[in-house]
């Protein structure tokens, strides 16, 4: 079947930002959206399009609208989380982003009443039924369809640094589980989830697409999960590789890097530069490289095996892009990407909470709590 691709004429951005509504005194999560839905409607006069229902129940998604600039994009999520904290208030709930609950039990949560969620937990049973994760998806768009998969493949290789930069899942059900970004490997158990295929042209994405739906793996193009993938409806690269993010700057951050990384590969094929691609089993290990060790990872980043650090190669990025981030208005932002690792990323900064609270991780939803709060 042929896929529309639905093109930008702008490298405009959207963003998708998926936060966690806990207990104000016991911190475990509260099975409450729709009360909080009920909330919202009544300051915003009706249902908000920037206030979505995910899989859970004890999850809502924040949705920026069309931006052209990171600033923009922020300014709305601020507006849209004062009016979901409003709505939260009264309900004595408290809301936080990261990749996972510290403690919570995930047979305790219930699902959001939806035939399409319904399918989901039919099909992966106990593995759907464990995704009591959250995210960040960032849209940039793409001018022309023959762009997006050698962008999406060359994006892959930053894949570790937007994952160990966002990592923030270290917990699980009260287990520390090792890892910086458990989420990233919870969420590829999914049957369409996980690394994406690296095509050359749309038109073998076409023939995938096809055999999937033919053979019945999905029903819906948005079936496919990928870490990163087209959405060909609004014309834009999808890149859903962050683990959810507690404070509205390294939001911020983060979308800036997005942002100046696609508009710089784009730049660059506009000069008639091939880009850069890694092996597939290469891709693989960096994903996991990053989801273990984080900051701390040693990468790879080059086809013929080369390594290098992680933090060194995140310095030379980050120079890399600041002309394309002067260009996009959002210097600010990039530059408050070095702010991360010197801060230290949110899986390290949790993993210090729990040891100074003698491994209490109510402390550790507390912090998450207070670094939300504006």
């Amino acid at each position: 079947m042929g896929v529309p691709f639905r093109a930008s004429p702008r490298p405009t951005i959207g963003v998708e930002w998926e936060l966690a509504l806990v207990d104000r005194s016991t911190r475990d999560l509260r099975n409450c959206a729709d009360q909080l839905f009920d909330g919202v409607r009544a300051r915003y006069g009706g249902d908000s399009p920037h206030v979505h229902k995910e899989m859970l129940r004890n999850t809502v998604e924040l949705v920026t609208g069309v931006c052209a600039t990171v600033g923009e994009a922020m300014d709305d999520l601020a507006g849209t989380l004062r009016l979901v904290r409003e709505a939260a208030e009264p309900l004595g709930i408290d809301l936080f982003s990261a990749g996972t609950h510290p403690f919570a039990q995930w047979s305790a949560q219930q699902l959001t009443a939806s035939p399409r969620y319904d399918e989901l937990i039919a099909r992966t049973q106990w593995w759907g039924r464990q995704m009591l994760i959250w995210g960040v998806h960032v849209h940039v768009g793409i001018s022309r369809v023959d762009r997006v998969f050698p962008i999406i493949n060359a994006l892959l290789l930053r894949y570790p640094h937007m994952l160990a930069l966002s990592a923030s899942s270290p917990m699980w059900a009260g287990v520390d589980t090792g890892y910086a970004s458990n989420r990233a490997m919870m969420f590829q158990q999914l049957p369409t989830a996980g690394l994406p295929f690296q095509f050359h042209t749309w038109r073998e994405f076409e023939g995938f697409v096809d055999d999937q739906l033919v053979t019945g793996v999905i029903d819906q193009l948005n079936e496919i999960r990928w870490d990163i993938r087209p959405a060909s409806h609004l014309g834009t690269i999808e890149v859903r590789v962050c683990d959810g993010v507690p404070t509205l700057r390294e939001l911020g951050a983060l979308t800036a890097l997005t942002h100046c990384l696609v508009v710089d590969l784009e730049r660059r094929l506009d000069a008639g530069e091939r880009l850069p691609e890694l092996p597939p089993w290469h891709v693989q290990e960096n994903k996991w490289r990053a989801a273990r060790y984080g900051l701390d990872a040693e990468i790879i980043v080059g086809a013929d095996n080369s390594e290098r650090p992680m933090i060194d190669d995140l310095h030379d990025l980050l120079e890399q892009l600041a002309p394309v981030a002067a260009r996009l208005g959002c210097m600010r932002e990039l530059e408050s990407v070095a702010e991360i690792p010197a801060r230290g990323a949110s899986y390290q900064r949790q993993r210090k909470v729990s040891a100074g609270a003698s491994g209490d991780l109510r402390a550790v939803v507390d912090s998450l709590v207070h670094e939300l709060e504006p």
